[in-house]
């Protein structure tokens, strides 16, 4: 584990950019980001126009520490270059970002009102991989749809023993487990799922180092407990659908949760734009977003 990456997340003012559409949300990504399904024919192309919409992020003089603390990376981008180095190369070398991997397959069919994740078969394989691309902490998500017991507490069962074998290799992981934010029942889906958190992180050993992704809770200050944690590096928030005005306004009722928003940070983004105009629609949405995840 790099320390001063560990310092920088734990204390460092900031959000962590969400930049890990994978292979089912990237024509959706490319779609607001102006190129059609019809300006590419094969998935190898669809890949190479998203690594160009993400170098171009992650290039821009918007895109700095000053405001960014980590960004999140697709498998693919992780192995493609910007400037000649690495994505997380020319993030930390570059930029002082920290780099995170999302290492997650997607979700499997809704049970007991929950999606858990698909099974990842080649987990220390990609692991193995992310070491060699010098990727500091990992990310994975599941869905909480309503309030049911028995799912909740299976996400989070989930979600902690695979965390803690991600621990073992030397990474600190982001635990996703998002609560849908259209959710008759979310108020209480948020409660049952921070007591089972708490459960959880009473058994552990006091060197373990965890990052929570979590949906902004209905309750504000739903967190504060676990962001008190001494094996809680960070409690972020996830945008879920909300506009960036939205999230922003939410997330200011929360002191010390800070945002990882995907949408809300792209969506005023777009490949006919020039490059100031470019940097300038990158830069007010992180200004926005920062300013609401330093509130207090």
């Amino acid at each position: 584990m790099n320390t001063a990456q560990l310092e920088r997340m734990k204390n460092g003012a900031g959000f962590i950019a969400a930049l890990d559409q994978s292979g089912g949300s990237t024509p959706k990504a490319l779609k607001a980001y102006g190129i059609q399904e019809t300006e590419y024919h094969s998935e190898e192309e669809m890949f190479d126009l998203i690594h160009q919409m993400r170098s171009r992020i992650l290039t821009s003089d918007a895109f700095t520490s000053e405001h960014i603390l980590g960004a999140i990376l697709f498998e693919k981008t992780m192995n493609s270059k910007v400037d000649g180095l690495y994505s997380a190369d020319y993030l930390w070398e570059k930029k002082g970002i920290v780099p995170f991997l999302k290492v997650d397959k997607g979700l499997d069919e809704k049970k007991d009102e929950v999606q858990l994740m698909k099974p990842i078969p080649n987990l220390d394989k990609i692991l193995e991989q992310a070491r060699g691309r010098n990727i500091f902490g990992t990310k994975m998500r599941s869905v909480i749809h309503n309030a049911n017991q028995k799912g909740i507490r299976e996400i989070v069962d989930q979600q902690f023993d695979i965390g803690l074998k991600i621990v073992q290799k030397g990474f600190v992981p982001i635990l996703e487990p998002e609560v849908n934010i259209n959710s008759n029942s979310k108020k209480e889906a948020e409660k049952i799922l921070i007591e089972e958190i708490m459960q959880h992180m009473k058994a552990l050993d006091s060197s373990v180092k965890l990052i929570f992704k979590v949906s902004i809770p209905t309750v504000a200050g739903l967190y504060s407990d676990l962001m008190k944690d001494s094996k809680t590096v960070r409690v972020v928030a996830l945008s879920g659908g909300y506009s960036r005005n939205e999230a922003d306004e939410l997330l200011r009722e929360n002191p010390g949760l800070i945002a990882s928003f995907s949408r809300a940070l792209l969506s005023d983004l777009n490949a006919k734009q020039t490059q100031e105009e470019f940097d300038a629609a990158l830069g007010k949405a992180i200004h926005e977003i920062y300013e609401a995840s330093m509130a207090e």
